[in-house]
């Protein structure tokens, strides 16, 4: 008894790879995805309902280790001005985990659907540009986590005084540190677009190197804006690991650049102010045939030569 094998179709990935799918199947595939990234966000959720307690206090931990937050009681107290806060934010701080618990399920997704229109080689740097921003994303996250610590030391030590107790609402305070975290994580995000410059050809290295002066006042001035505390303990510690990721990403710029040849090009070693070489070999030229000379319009013509030319000013528009 021969038992045959089922030839299967092509999938939804190679049809739309290769432009064989219609605009409903492009709508009902969009729908399909976006079905599986939210219910991966929704399984996400529920680990996020039962982390959210930890979480919750891993983001007061750097206020909790200072001294100055446990004068009441020896304790670390945080207030709510609402009777549904604490609820709301544990239900916030929730969705966040199970964005990052489902994480690798909706990048996927929307890989999956935005991969089929792209060459070959946008395929391979866009691997290469999600695999920098993770661990950059979480670098300025601990970096915020780092700061919000030193920030909200300045800060007690300013304000405080000898009769007055802080104690701070929970809500604004959570909001307070996951803004942070959330500016510090994206601004560490800036080499991937100095390396993006690079990578389509609209900045050389050495062009990048030539901008190091205006990109630091550039890196201080954001930071200056940006960080919600007034010390400068935060706008220092961001602007400096701005600054030092630039000058990774120019450097991984000069490698790009070496591994594609420019900088090779025919002129590339010749200065601005150099003069260029003359060819002073000449060709033989060899005599041009007589030329008959033709009597003015209006003389006597031969009986042989052609008969003139009659031209009026407007022909010679």
């Amino acid at each position: 008894m021969a038992f045959g094998l089922k030839k299967r179709g092509p999938s939804d990935f190679e049809r739309a790879a290769d432009g064989s799918m219609t605009l409903m199947e492009h709508i009902r595939e969009l729908r399909n995805r976006l079905f599986r990234a939210s219910l991966a966000i929704l399984v996400g959720f529920g680990f996020g309902v039962w982390l959210s307690g930890p979480v919750l206090h891993l983001l007061q931990k750097p206020y909790c280790d200072l001294p100055k937050a446990r004068l009441v009681n020896g304790e670390c107290n945080f207030v709510q001005l609402g009777p549904a806060d604490l609820f709301l934010l544990q239900m916030k701080v929730a969705l966040w985990v199970g964005l990052i618990i489902a994480a690798p399920v909706w990048l996927y997704q929307l890989w999956a659907f935005i991969a089929p229109g792209l060459h070959r080689h946008e395929r391979r740097y866009a691997y290469f540009f999600t695999a920098l921003a993770a661990p950059l994303f979480a670098g300025g996250a601990v970096l915020a986590y780092f700061v919000t610590s030193k920030g909200l030391e300045f800060l007690l030590n300013v304000s405080g005084g000898g009769d007055i107790t802080t104690t701070l609402d929970i809500t604004r305070y959570i909001s307070f540190v996951t803004n942070l975290i959330l500016l510090f994580g994206v601004a560490f995000e800036f080499p991937l677009v100095v390396l993006m410059l690079n990578f389509v050809g609209l900045a050389s290295a050495k062009r990048l190197l030539g901008w190091w002066r205006v990109a630091i006042f550039v890196f201080f001035a954001f930071s200056a804006v940006v960080t919600p505390t007034p010390d400068p303990f935060g706008m220092t510690a961001l602007a400096i690991c701005l600054s030092a990721l630039y000058f990774g990403a120019v450097t991984v710029a000069f490698l790009n650049d070496k591994r594609r040849g420019r900088g090779r090009e025919i002129y590339a070693d010749v200065a601005d102010d150099e003069v260029s070489p003359l060819d002073l070999s000449v060709e033989p030229v060899e005599a041009a045939g007589r030329v008959e000379a033709t009597a003015p319009i209006g003389a006597p013509q031969p009986i042989d030569a052609p008969a003139p030319i009659d031209r009026r000013y407007d022909d010679m528009t």
